[in-house]
């Protein structure tokens, strides 16, 4: 049984949620600019300074290959991180892994090139981006939990839609700098005007551990940790016994991580490469449908409180399926206004939908005590599967296909199929909380 609270205990909580929002956005939106910014610019500079061939696809595909390779460190970086957040606590992970981020990016932004260093300069920037996949791996499952266990029951879907939008932010970030820069001369640009986002990105970094530092750990761990029920190996107990939740974990990753980065990263390849058209325009689009998807998503989510999320999240995927095929009409006119009005339908209500409910929608599969191990490992298994091969994928079946693009349209309607199979079974997998859990 639950009481009311009296009004003057209302406004505290009302301020420590804000707090708390803010503290799983912040250090979320600085992972996700610090990661994609690489992504945004693998395309324009990297396969030239880092990866030069006699051939321009070969460069291309090895620039991705470095952006790729860090998927498959996340679930890595799940499970390390994952362990110390269900062990030690929420707080002190999120510490660990910003700084990871933050250091592996600043550390790219001063790389000498390969003019410079020879053979040296790539592989220091792949041990670099393994250090940001780590970090990400381990930051996305605790600013989502932070948001997560602090949220009151029937708005859980709102409050883990704010950590989500840290995607959106970050990209908006990220894209909106690097469409800056490259009004710059191309020599400039080239020389030192990419590397600025990642050196400054520091300052991200000290604002977003200024901000989490006066956190305290969130309620349901707390509870975890005083009734004893902490595991001393979560993983354990997650593959053991939670396995089909991680599995449907994986498969609803799928429909939010593949059209992920051919709406919103591989676009910028095609759009330039194909349909010839140019840098800024590309990432002013993708800016624009960033800012789209930040405003869709908290309505989104909260969407998801008065509705079914697995049967939400179906239509979403159902929706992706159907609009695939307009989205690249669209686009392929090659004008202007096509660019922008595909990319903030693709990216901006498409995906920002799939976006906004699959963190809640994740999380709700695991009990507390190991909740942090098995939505970590769930969506990173989920990001290196379906996310660490759409550049390559799109990349190949452009190249194989002689510039056609429904061959993608397919690949992005695979994506959305294996989620809406997903969705079916996340009733039979979904953690049931006992009475007391719900109310604390």
């Amino acid at each position: 049984m639950t009481t009311t609270a009296p009004p003057d205990s209302a406004q505290p909580t009302e301020k420590l949620n804000y707090r708390v929002l803010l503290g799983s956005l912040s250090g979320s939106v600085i992972e996700w600019f610090d990661f994609l910014v690489y992504g945004t610019v693998a395309a324009l500079v990297f396969n030239k300074l880092y990866f030069p061939s006699d051939s321009e696809f070969i460069s291309t595909m090895l620039a991705f290959v470095s952006f790729s390779l860090t998927f498959f460190f996340r679930p890595l970086g799940g499970v390390i991180f994952s362990h110390i957040g269900d062990r030690i606590g929420r707080k002190k992970t999120l510490f660990i892994t910003l700084t990871l981020m933050g250091g592996g990016t600043v550390a790219i932004g001063l790389l000498p090139d390969y003019a410079a260093i020879g053979i040296a300069a790539p592989i220091l920037l792949i041990c670099f981006r393994i250090l940001q996949g780590l970090g990400i791996g381990g930051e996305w499952g605790g600013a989502l939990l932070l948001a997560y266990e602090y949220a009151p029951k029937h708005r859980r879907g709102l409050y883990g839609a704010v950590p989500q939008m840290g995607i959106s932010l970050g990209m908006l970030l990220a894209a909106g700098v690097v469409a800056l820069l490259t009004q710059l001369p191309d020599g400039q640009f080239m020389t030192w005007g990419w590397r600025i986002p990642f050196v400054a990105s520091i300052v991200l970094v000290f604002i977003g551990l200024w901000i989490r530092n006066g956190l305290d750990e969130t309620p349901e761990f707390r509870r975890v940790r005083e009734t004893g029920a902490r595991l001393k190996l979560p993983i354990k107990e997650v593959v053991t016994k939670h396995w089909g939740a991680v599995l449907v974990s994986i498969g609803a990753k799928a429909a939010e991580t593949g059209p992920f980065y051919i709406f919103g990263t591989y676009v910028v390849a095609y759009a330039t490469g194909i349909l010839g058209a140019r840098d800024n325009v590309v990432l002013l689009a993708i800016a624009a449908a960033a800012l789209v998807a930040t405003i869709w998503m908290p309505i989104f989510g909260s969407i998801s409180d008065r509705v079914s999320r697995a049967l939400l999240y179906r239509w979403s995927a159902i929706t992706t399926i159907v609009l695939i095929v307009p989205y690249y009409l669209i686009l392929n006119t090659g004008e202007t206004w096509a660019l922008f009005v595909a990319t903030i339908i693709g990216f901006g209500f498409l995906w920002g939908s799939v976006n906004a409910i699959l963190g809640t929608l994740i999380a709700e599969n695991f009990a507390p005590e190991v909740r942090y191990t098995g939505a970590s490992l769930g969506y990173q298994l989920g990001a290196a599967i379906f996310g660490g091969t759409a550049p390559l994928i799109g990349a190949w079946l452009l190249e194989i296909s002689g510039g056609q693009w429904w061959p993608i349209a397919v690949y992005v309607g695979v994506c959305a199929g294996i989620s809406i199979v997903a969705s079916c079974f996340i009733s039979r997998v979904a953690h049931t909380e006992t009475v007391e859990a719900a109310a604390v």
